[in-house]
């Protein structure tokens, strides 16, 4: 019978296996010939009610008890914001795990659970990992919506509106605020944290004109992508402090007005299909078992025209311009092309 029970468990283990956006840790003890006790951490209801469910169905015989489960995400969870211009988020309690990714300032996130000074938190989109929680703040419970968005790489905050004003802080590409006021050239920013500071105007992009048509957004994508060349590569990185391929390719999205995946797996999953020529936009994909029915993607670049793309690669340590067809590794890995811009 804890075979049966095991296998069940494994199996769900297989399906929930993707730690980056689900959970799924449970453990079985048998108390008898009729009663067995469910133990460990879920992360939400409906994982915990398909694994009890597939249990009885399995196993007719037995009674489930799942009330010891940790069901992780709960109705009224705290939910905090990102209050310093960029924190980590990492595989584990510690600034010396493994960095999954990145959240910029303003992001919010679900507190799953607390340990000591960290926090396992869920992104919007739901990704997983833990933050540390003195850079995060609760949101403000009344607060303007953002109205405009940073395109510069690095902006930096200054306290009078003259460039050679005392620095307050700096703020990233992709990161959303609200403008409080504005003159021209400069624009007045209110980040969490209280502090009141000014940018030049030319670093921001107003939310509510960014381009909706295909053309506009090829356009634009290919012009924000040439400004963060030289930017270095980061395993997990989403700025211009350091950045990966899917970190870069998300945040150009970012920039027109459109949320990718985190993952350049999840991004192949979640495109469109495109055939040559490729425009400006689309994002080429390359990994291990070529172009099988099955490949394990691994990397993705934006194509800036055809086989010409830019990306940031760990081979060239950072953001640079390639042809696909002239570089041995990446005509050799390439997979396929998609798109998440029109077609």
């Amino acid at each position: 019978m804890s075979e049966q029970i095991a296998t069940v468990l494994a199996e769900f283990g297989q399906s929930f296996g993707d730690t980056r956006t689900q959970l799924c840790q449970v453990a079985a003890a048998i108390l008898d010939d009729e009663h067995c006790v469910l133990s460990g951490s879920v992360l939400d209801r409906e994982t915990l009610d398909s694994v009890v469910t597939t249990l009885r169905d399995r196993l007719p015989g037995l009674t489930f008890d799942a009330s010891s489960v940790e069901v992780l995400r709960r109705p009224g969870a705290i939910r905090l914001a990102v209050a310093t211009n960029l924190t980590g988020l990492y595989a584990k309690p510690s600034f010396l795990a493994e960095m999954l990714s990145e959240l910029l300032h303003g992001w919010e996130v679900e507190v799953l659970r607390e340990q000591e000074r960290w926090c396992f938190v869920r992104q919007a989109d739901g990704y997983l990992g833990w933050a540390y929680r003195p850079y995060l703040t609760p949101e403000p419970t009344v607060s303007p919506p953002p109205t405009h968005i940073v395109c510069e790489p690095v902006s930096l905050l200054r306290r009078d509106p003259v460039p050679d004003a005392a620095l307050v802080t700096r703020l990233l590409g992709g990161t959303q605020l609200s403008v409080q006021e504005s003159i021209p050239g400069w624009a007045k920013l209110s980040p969490m944290g209280g502090c009141e500071a000014w940018t030049p105007a030319a670093n921001l992009r107003l939310l509510r004109i960014l381009p909706s048509d295909e053309a506009g957004r090829r356009a634009q994508i290919a012009v924000d992508a040439l400004r963060f060349v030289g930017v270095p590569y980061l395993w997990g990185g989403c700025s211009a402090l350091g950045i990966d391929c899917s970190g870069f390719v998300r945040l150009l999205h970012q920039l027109i007005g459109l949320s990718l995946p985190r993952d350049a797996d999840m991004q192949f999953n979640a495109a469109a299909p495109v055939a040559f020529p490729y425009q400006p936009g689309d994002l080429l994909f390359f990994g291990e078992n070529g172009r099988s029915a099955s490949p394990k993607i691994t990397h993705v670049a934006l194509s800036l025209g055809g086989w010409r793309v830019i990306h940031s690669s760990r081979s060239r340590n950072g953001v640079y311009e390639d042809d696909v067809q002239a570089v041995a590794h990446l005509h050799e890995s390439f997979v396929a092309t998609r798109t998440f811009i029109g077609r």
